[in-house]
This record gives structure tokens, sequence and C-alpha cells, in this order.
């Protein structure tokens, strides 16, 4: 077991295969925009999901909860990649409609996410590997609490939504509240009481276990140790090309969408069949619950394996 991150001097290997991509198949820029239809699909989950919370009012605390883990879980995941598709302006082109569209997503995932997500991520993506400004990145003291015990992998995979609600505490070079997550905040209080009066305790619980389920102790769940944990010496950043891609808005093609940042959803395939020469050659992944089952058993993967870039000096 590693006991500390993996240093590495070398420069995001993002940056240069999106110029060689770029200089190779300039028609790549006919695979960029915004995808206007996105909002249609967040319309018809949300839909979906207060529809199957009120058939759910009067059951069991057990049916809802299986219920959440055998179909919320994927509703709430999709929903959570759309989030991730609003971050980056990819549904629409100005910025304060995507981060409307993105508080819209929040209304069935019960807590207010969104808006804090896009600012920490952006921050992902412009200082990836930067431990102080990183926060995809867990905390030293987390990391080493964790470990390499198969019991505290398998509860922080459980509590991952825990993890990273705590963890930008840790920087404060991000101001975390503004009035945009301040409106957020109060939309998904509002939607929770509307949708408490609507279906009751019951089937607001089926959507809270929906987020739960969604977060970490799920096949879904094996999306977030995919990305950047590391499987493969001097590999940074993982793809999954399995099915769940399908109910999950190709979220997994997280290589290509790191490359470029600016393709929206439908059209990461397009990239990595236009371009197979830079992606076949990379470890990714075929099965997330073999993702999840390998980190939380096999004692020499921990919280550590995960790639740390010097320090740039700009600001966040």
């Amino acid at each position: 077991m590693r006991n500390s991150y993996i240093q590495l001097d070398t420069p995001n290997v993002h940056i240069s295969r999106k110029r060689e991509i770029g200089t190779k198949y300039p028609e790549v820029k006919n695979l960029m925009g915004q995808n206007p239809w996105s909002l249609l699909f967040i319309a018809l989950i949300t839909g979906f999901q207060i529809a199957v919370a009120y058939l759910l009012k009067d059951q069991s605390l057990w049916i809802v909860a299986l219920a959440a883990y055998m179909i919320g879980a994927f509703c709430s995941h999709a929903l959570f990649a759309q989030i991730h598709e609003c971050c980056h302006n990819l549904v629409f082109k100005r910025t304060w409609v995507n981060k409307l569209a993105g508080i819209f997503c929040d209304t069935c995932l019960v807590l207010p996410g969104a808006l804090a997500f896009r600012k920490y991520h952006m921050v992902h993506h412009r200082h990836m590997g930067e431990y102080s400004k990183d926060a995809d990145i867990a905390s030293v003291e987390e990391a080493a609490f964790i470990g390499n015990s198969r019991f505290k992998k398998l509860l922080w995979v459980i509590f991952f939504g825990l993890s990273q609600a705590f963890r930008p505490m840790r920087f404060d070079n991000i101001k975390l509240m503004d009035k945009w997550i301040f409106s957020n905040i109060l939309y998904s209080i509002l939607a929770n009481v509307l949708i408490y009066m609507a279906v009751g305790p019951i089937g607001l619980a089926y959507l809270a276990f929906s987020t739960f389920f969604g977060l970490g102790p799920h096949p879904v769940g094996g999306r977030w140790i995919q990305e950047h944990y590391v499987t493969k010496e001097g590999q940074e950043t993982y793809s999954y090309y399995g099915p769940l891609n399908k109910l999950s808005f190709n979220v997994g093609f997280h290589n290509e969408h790191h490359d470029y940042m600016n393709i929206p959803w439908n059209n990461l395939p397009k990239l990595r069949k236009m371009a197979p020469e830079f992606y076949d050659n990379l470890h990714a992944y075929q099965s997330w619950s073999a993702v999840l089952w390998n980190f939380i058993t096999d004692k020499g993967i921990s919280v550590f394996d995960r790639i740390l870039h010097p320090e740039k000096k700009t600001t966040a």
C-alpha cells in the first residue's frame, strides 16, 4: 500500500493530446457545441422519479430502498451526469441558462449540489492533480485514515457523498458561497417541501435513497473510482466503455472528456471513433462493478493511488 500520493513532474497529458488530435483531425471541431436536448432528458428523468415516488408512497421502507437500488440509483446518477454537462455549458450556450438547468437537475436529488459541484469541478479541470486546488483529491489525512483497510474502504465508498460534501472545506482559496449556490439551496428546500406534500415522507425517502445509492454503494458508484485512481503506472485518467454508459449519458468516456471538455455527451463516442490511435492503447474498464470490487478488496490499492502534479503559479 502507498502512504503518499504519486508525484509526477510531467505536465497534464490532456493538453498535449488535445493539440495532437486537433492537428491530425481538424474536423473534431464539428463535434463541439451544445446539446439542448439534454434538458428534455433531465425533465423526463425528473418526472419519472416523481412518478415512481408517488407509486411507492404507501410502501414499506424495505420496498422503497430496493426500488431505489434497482431503479432510482440509475436515475440519480444520470442526473449527476447531466449536472456535469451543465457545468461545462454543454446544454445551452449561455452560462446562466446552464446554471438554471443544473439547479433543475437537483429537483429529485434531495441535496443542493449542482452549483457547488460546478465551482469545484471546473477548478479540477484547470488544476487537475494539484493538491492545494483539486477538490477531487482527498486530503492526506483522509487518505491515511482509510489506508488499505477493506472495511474502511467499503465505508468510504458507502458514504462517498459525505466525503465529497466535506472535502472542499480544506480549501481556503475558493469562495464557496455565492448567490447562485444560495439560490440552489433555496430551490432544493422548496422542491423537497413540494415533493413531500405530493408524495409524503416515504416517497421523499425513495428519492433520498436513490441519491445515496447513486453516489457510491452501487455499480454506478464505480464511476467515481474509475476516473482517476491509478491502476496502470503513469496513466492518470481512465475511461469506462461498458453498457451502463447508455444509462449515464456516456459519462464513462472520461479521457475523451478531459481532452475535449467542449464536446457534449452524445459526441464523445464519436471522438474515440475518430481518433482510435489516441485511446485504444489506454487502459480502460468494461465494468463499474469490477472497479468497485477491486478497489475495496485489493489491499494494494488505496485512496493514495492518485497522481499529483507541480502546482501552477496561477490562482484558482
